[in-house]
């Protein structure tokens, strides 16, 4: 590495070590009205929890709480900059994740640090080498950056997609259980309950926060309707409107259970065999793509050296 380029990257490490410890010199920090009392609000018997991790002596917490200021004000720039923290809110309904908006943002704070750092160390090795210039290196490290924010918001949807397709496979034995539970007189609730208790998933885990909302005094029927919304999914929202329905009108909810887990089985046969005309056309790239040029390659080319050695 030349002097020229060593010197740069120290100066400009040293310029970023004073701005950060400059901008957080005491007299220019301004605590947010939530900072001032939030001490004061906070539940004392309580354990406090950040991104997921509960109080506790670990480093990594403390680490946490370190840059937590750090972490957040970055967080609050990037959601003005991309904005969605209605969508973002949904899909961690819809992923179950229990986290807020602002703890997404900060996630995605930190897989973007993540990718600028690991193009920050491809860079310095490549530079160390004599490959690039720092310029197009700062540019990479930018772009790895950007491409850890958008990873981030990429798995989420990722997330969300795994957990409905387990709350699809899940929902005909959840509904054929309920069916026989009140067919053998059980009440509705009682049902949930049972069911909620003998089953492991997470359609049962749903169906507890069902029984927990009626505990707390909300209806049945408002209970399944917000299930219906957390969810998203079609087949569920059907599940939870025709069980609604029965109990508003009295209808034998044991014909009404069965016959719903009857239409998602026919509808997990239906995307199955839709599934399978889709992947039988993609397999077709492959095909047409690579085996077919190197079957007629091996085809023509002894042919062609044959050509070639009578010709010459």
């Amino acid at each position: 590495m030349s002097p020229i380029v060593l010197g740069g990257l120290l100066g400009a490490l040293f310029g970023a070590s004073l701005l950060l410890v400059v901008r957080r010199l005491p007299f220019l920090r301004r605590p947010s009205v939530d900072d001032r009392i939030g001490p004061y609000l906070r539940d004392l018997g309580g354990s406090d929890v950040f991104l997921g991790v509960v109080d506790s002596g670990s480093p990594f917490y403390a680490i946490l709480r370190l840059f937590g200021p750090s972490l957040r004000a970055g967080a609050n720039r990037l959601e003005r900059i991309l904005g969605g923290a209605g969508s973002i809110r949904r899909r961690l309904a819809r992923a179950g994740i229990e986290r807020s908006v602002e703890e997404f943002r900060i996630e995605q704070v930190l897989w973007g640090t993540a990718g600028f750092g690991a193009g920050l160390v491809v860079s310095i090795v490549a530079l160390a080498f004599g490959i690039g210039n720092p310029v197009g290196m700062l540019m990479f490290c930018g772009l790895l950056g950007v491409l850890g924010v958008l990873a981030r918001d990429t798995y989420l949807t990722t997330q969300v997609r795994r957990r409905e397709r387990r709350l699809l496979a899940e929902l005909p034995t959840v509904a054929e259980l309920l069916a026989l539970s009140v067919a053998a007189g059980e009440g509705p609730a009682a049902a949930l309950d049972r069911v909620a208790r003998s089953c492991r998933g997470e359609l049962a885990e749903e169906l507890k926060r069902v029984l927990g909302e009626t505990r707390a005094g909300e209806t049945l029927v408002r209970a399944l309707d917000g299930l219906a919304d957390r969810t998203g999914l079609l087949a569920l929202s059907r599940f939870a409107d025709g069980l609604a329905v029965a109990l508003e009108r009295g209808t034998p909810l044991a014909d009404v259970l069965r016959a719903q887990a009857g239409d998602i089985r026919e509808a997990g046969r239906r995307e199955l065999i839709e599934s399978g005309a889709r992947r039988e056309v993609a397999m077709m790239i492959p095909v047409v793509f690579l085996v077919l040029p190197v079957t007629i390659a091996f085809a023509f080319y002894p042919g062609a050296v044959g050509i070639r050695l009578i010709a010459g």
